[in-house]
């Protein structure tokens, strides 16, 4: 099989329209479903539409990951009500904390939202996620905590505030007792934080269950690798072009 071509720089000018952002979310949902980090029909990845007004667009409820294909996207407004026809439902309780963090933080336009086993062990334990390992580190600083008031509910605008509150100006959000959350200004930036802080708490639950003492680098040394690592606009991209092929390799449909 030849090579494919290399992928050109992304334009930080390229302002992507709805179709490119419904492939590319549709994509998203397909690969977290491959590397196992779903959760029944649970939880949402959400992009932001360009253009006035608050559009997002969400997966229908009920799909599983692997299901959704770009054209079954739902356009919903900031609440999480649809703004166009669709014969499967849209869960507005589960779009709380994705409206709360896509309305008040411009990088926020993509967010994503997981329920893994790796993920709920680390936001159930009071030192949250440690510096184990080269991946762990360049998540050093950017992890931010918000303590668990219960399942989010629509009404609870004053949780909506504290959670955008807590994020502050960070990229990865542990949401105590619950699950992760990260954010992005691309669906690729968003993917590229959500995958590594998922393999991140995936190496701290295995090495604390290895029963070995855990080695924990000197402070500045963490600081070091964390300061190495960039906070570029095109973060992620790189490998999102790779997951992309091997998407449109294995699972071409998601496109539809």
């Amino acid at each position: 099989m030849p090579l494919p071509p290399p992928p050109s720089r992304p334009d930080p000018d390229h302002q992507p329209g709805e179709r490119e952002l419904r492939e590319d979310l549709a994509c998203a949902y397909r690969l977290l479903a491959h590397f196992g980090m779903t959760d029944l029909v649970y939880t949402h990845l959400s992009m932001r539409i360009p253009g006035e007004g608050h559009r997002f667009l969400v997966n229908p409820y009920g799909l599983l990951f692997e299901e959704i294909t770009a054209s079954s996207l739902v356009v919903v407004d900031a609440e999480g009500e649809p703004l166009q026809r669709t014969s499967w439902p849209v869960n507005p309780a589960g779009f709380v904390i994705h409206s709360a963090v896509h309305r008040a933080v411009q990088r926020a336009q993509c967010v994503m939202h997981t329920h893994t086993l790796a993920g709920m062990t680390v936001a159930a334990q009071a030192g949250g996620l440690l510096p184990l390992n080269q991946m762990n580190m360049e998540l050093h600083g950017r992890v931010a905590i918000h303590e668990y008031e219960g399942v989010a509910a629509e009404d609870n605008l004053g949780e909506r505030e504290r959670i955008v509150r807590d994020l502050g100006d960070k990229t990865c959000l542990i949401l105590r007792n619950h699950g992760l959350l990260t954010i992005g200004r691309t669906v690729a930036e968003a993917f590229y934080w959500m995958y590594y802080l998922e393999q991140s708490c995936r190496i701290q639950v295995s090495a604390q269950s290895s029963g070995a003492p855990l080695s924990v680098p000197a402070p500045e040394v963490v600081e070091r690798v964390r300061a190495q690592s960039s906070d570029s606009p095109s973060k992620g991209w790189l490998p999102w072009q790779a997951l992309r092929r091997k998407m449109d390799r294995e699972q071409p449909d998601y496109r539809e």
